[in-house]
Order: structure tokens, then C-alpha cells, then sequence
């Protein structure tokens, strides 16, 4: 950042202080409850202020009003953009009242993949759309979704790896065996993990 703020500065465009200030300015304006006298009773309250303030300073810089999903950067890793879109579209009354249906959801997409695949049609739209609604599952649980699969995926090589070890005491490796037999040794680090 300081080095942006000097190649602004050579150029004469801003600097280091006017940045600051900016930064400053916004987070005095968007945090009333902060900052000024404001007192808010709800997150809820506090996020539909946030918004209009967002709103606001958008309008005042000539920006047109967009969607409640406008803005979700698309850099962002896949499963963190996914909760990011489905959480603005909840705070606009988009989401269900409760767990229950996400359920029904997941178990809905699984069966169209599962008819994609025997058809050979749309297998990743639909794998997509699975993938969307156990993401909406993880939010609802207040699971962050990278989180919750970096723990599995540290869980899978820990009992991979266990896997291996029970393999090379019989002298054997993962691609020397079948998979029923691989099979065995997962369940068996599995439960060794468990017990």
C-alpha cells in the first residue's frame, strides 16, 4: 500500500494521507453504532444500515444501483463465493426458514446428478448445483465451507496415510492391491482413529 501511495503521490494523484483519510471517512461513516450515537437492537438492523450507507455513497459517486449479489468479487475461492452469494440473497428474504428443507435440497440435486450421470448430460451443472446446495447447508449451520473441507481433506490423507501403513505391514502398496482391499484398510485406519 505504501508503495502504491508513492507512485500516487509522484504522479500527483493522491498519497499516503488522503488514503488514510479515506479509509478513515468510510469506516467513521459505516459504523455508526461505532463512532456516533447510534445504537442498534439487531445484527439485522445493523446490516440493513450497513447496506443503505453502502447505497448511498454508490448513488453519491454517480455508480447505478445493482443487484443484492453485485459486488461478490469473483477471485474468490469457489466455496467462499458461493456462501458470500447465498448470504446476501438470504438477507433479501431469499432462503429457506429453517434446515429441513436444505436437506431435501441436497437430497433433490443428488438424484438429478445422479440421472445426469446415467444420461451423460449436464454432469458438472449438476454436480455444480449439488456442490451450491450443501454450501447453503454449510451456512446454515454456520460452518465456513473452506474450513470444513480443508478438515476433511487433512482427515482423508491422515487415514490415507494410515491406509499405507497398514498396507506395507503386509508388504503391500495401494496400487498393487484391489480396491475392496484398499477399502478395508481405510475403514480399518478409520477405526483405529476412532477408537
Amino acid at each position: 500500500m505504501v508503495y502504491y501511495a508513492q507512485l500516487g503521490a509522484e504522479e500527483g494523484v493522491f498519497d499516503f494521507n488522503k488514503i488514510a483519510a479515506g479509509v478513515r471517512d468510510k469506516m467513521i461513516r459505516r459504523h455508526p453504532h461505532v463512532f456516533g450515537e447510534r445504537t442498534f437492537h439487531t445484527a439485522a438492523e445493523q446490516r440493513e444500515t450497513w447496506e443503505a450507507i453502502k447505497a448511498d455513497e454508490k448513488a453519491r459517486h454517480g455508480k447505478p444501483t445493482q443487484g443484492a449479489l453485485a459486488g461478490v468479487p469473483l477471485a474468490l475461492p469457489a466455496l467462499t463465493r458461493s456462501a458470500k452469494l447465498q448470504s446476501r440473497a438470504a438477507r433479501v428474504g431469499f432462503d429457506w426458514p429453517d434446515i429441513e428443507p436444505v436437506f431435501g435440497k441436497i437430497r433433490e440435486e443428488l438424484e438429478e446428478l445422479e440421472q445426469a450421470v446415467a444420461e451423460n448430460s449436464n454432469v458438472a451443472e449438476e454436480l455444480g448445483d449439488l456442490l451450491l446446495a450443501t454450501v447453503n447447508l454449510a451456512r446454515k449451520l454456520k460452518v465456513d465451507p473452506e474450513q470444513a473441507l480443508r478438515a476433511g481433506n487433512s482427515k482423508f490423507e491422515r487415514r490415507f496415510s494410515a491406509l499405507e501403513d497398514i498396507l506395507q505391514q503386509s508388504g503391500e502398496t495401494p496400487s498393487q492391491v484391489s480396491f475392496a482391499r484398499l477399502e478395508a484398510a481405510y475403514q480399518a485406519a478409520k477405526a483405529a482413529e476412532k477408537g
